[in-house]
């Protein structure tokens, strides 16, 4: 070992040390005074060594860390393609946009091409569509699976559809075989959302792998985080490369970074009205972005998929609990529910409220710290950032109008522990049955 290996294994050491020494913050909890989060990031010395590990390299864009984080998600899905990027957000603005492009012909979509999604949802899987002119067309969804039905979906479809954009919503798997069926049938693009199921599973296959595209979400809260981080997956090598382009810049060249002239012919060719030779690095076929990660996202996103089963096996329990303790409240709530087929990895755990006041309730359980968040952003339709724009709805939106006023949810993360659980548990029942 060398005198800078010794070094770094020294400030290694250091770092997990004071991990060690200063990093577990958590007290004891204390009913009623202590937080019940939502959410929140799980994580211990194994990411602050690889984070720290990352920066002495000061590889400061995507490098040899991001390269094994796509590679590592890309077969855990067994899917050819994982692209790195900087947020789901930016993973569905990715997707959707690489639908839009010329290179596919007759099957792209284009302004005034309806696109259909549910109306329960977060608001950037339809911004892509609003500002590329295409239509989006808003569908209910059942209170108990938060999912809309592939019935539903069917009824949307016109001569306009091209495309599906559906979420597994809260971590618990739509009909992807129904739904699969109405895509095939009429030949149409599925866009899935995985970004709050990652580890979830429908017929013993992972959610994530039925879309021509996913995405995927890394923010704190979720089933792994890099911080700020998401990916875009596939198992097209047209869409990947098309995907690629878009994130990284709209370039045409896809050597990897730090690396030049893979094909052998950089300074060979003709775009455009380019000069002949001009360098392929600097070529722009599409108007593209800049929405990569970073290989110190990627070095905690590493440490994180090594224990993506055991969060899993955490959300699942917590999720278990709380059902077990509400399961005789069903006359008060509608509580959550699977397809057959279905395996949550639970984000979180939704409630609907048959009678009384979602307000007081919420307000009692953030009173005793119990975190609580609204169904994303409720009934999109409803929301100022579209008034104006232009949609269609299918059928009545009876039941997103409903959980808009009545629905909430609770965290299962794996930070949540089971005393935290019993507590949650307790107050709920207390303030539903007073």
């Amino acid at each position: 070992m060398n005198m800078e290996e010794r070094d770094r294994a020294g400030i290694l050491k250091s770092v997990r040390r004071y991990f060690e020494d200063h990093g577990r913050r958590r007290g004891t909890f204390v009913p009623g005074k202590s937080a019940v989060p939502c959410g929140g990031r799980v994580y211990d010395a194994d990411e602050l060594e690889a984070l720290v590990d990352a920066a002495l390299d000061f590889w400061l864009t995507a490098g040899p860390r991001a390269s094994e984080f796509e590679a590592r998600c890309a077969a855990l899905f067994e899917l050819d393609s994982c692209l790195f990027v900087n947020s789901g957000s930016s993973a569905l603005l990715l997707a959707l946009t690489a639908l839009m492009d010329d290179t596919l012909g007759e099957r792209r979509l284009k302004p005034g091409d309806e696109v259909i999604t549910p109306a329960m949802g977060f608001p950037t899987t339809v911004a892509p569509l609003v500002r590329a002119g295409i239509v989006p067309v808003f569908v209910d969804v059942e209170p108990a699976t938060c999912n809309p039905t592939p019935e539903t979906v069917l009824q949307a479809v016109t001569k306009k559809t091209r495309a599906v954009v559906l979420a597994h919503a809260f971590g618990n798997p739509f009909d992807c075989s129904g739904i699969g069926e109405v895509v095939k049938e009429n030949d149409l693009w599925l866009v899935e959302d995985n970004c709050d199921a990652l580890g979830s599973r429908f017929n013993g296959r992972l959610t994530g792998t039925f879309g021509h595209l996913s995405t995927l979400s890394f923010y704190a809260s979720h089933h792994i985080t890099t911080g700020e981080g998401g990916a875009v997956l596939t198992g097209s090598e047209e869409l990947a490369a098309i995907v690629r382009s878009l994130r990284d810049w709209g370039r045409d060249c896809a050597c990897p970074p730090g690396e030049d002239n893979t094909c052998g012919s950089r300074f060979l060719g003709r775009y455009g009205s380019l000069p002949e030779g001009f360098d392929h690095k600097y070529v722009y076929s599409r108007c593209g972005f800049n929405l990569k990660a970073t290989d110190l996202q990627a070095a905690i996103g590493l440490k994180q998929l090594d224990k993506l089963d055991r969060f899993t096996a955490a959300r699942k329990r917590n999720f278990s609990h709380l059902m077990d303790a509400l399961s005789d409240l069903s006359d008060r709530l509608i509580l959550p529910e699977t397809l057959p087929g279905g395996d949550p990895a639970w984000f979180g755990f939704p409630i609907t409220l048959r009678k009384g006041s979602r307000s007081s309730l919420v307000e009692a359980l953030e009173r005793n710290g119990i975190a609580t968040r609204m169904f994303f952003a409720g009934n999109l339709v409803r929301q100022p950032a579209f008034e104006g724009a232009r949609y269609r709805i299918s059928g009545s939106l009876e039941n997103a109008d409903r959980m808009v006023n009545d629905s909430f949810w609770v965290g299962v993360y794996p930070g949540i522990t089971d005393e935290m659980c019993h507590f949650m548990a307790r107050t709920l029942r207390k303030e539903l049955v007073k």
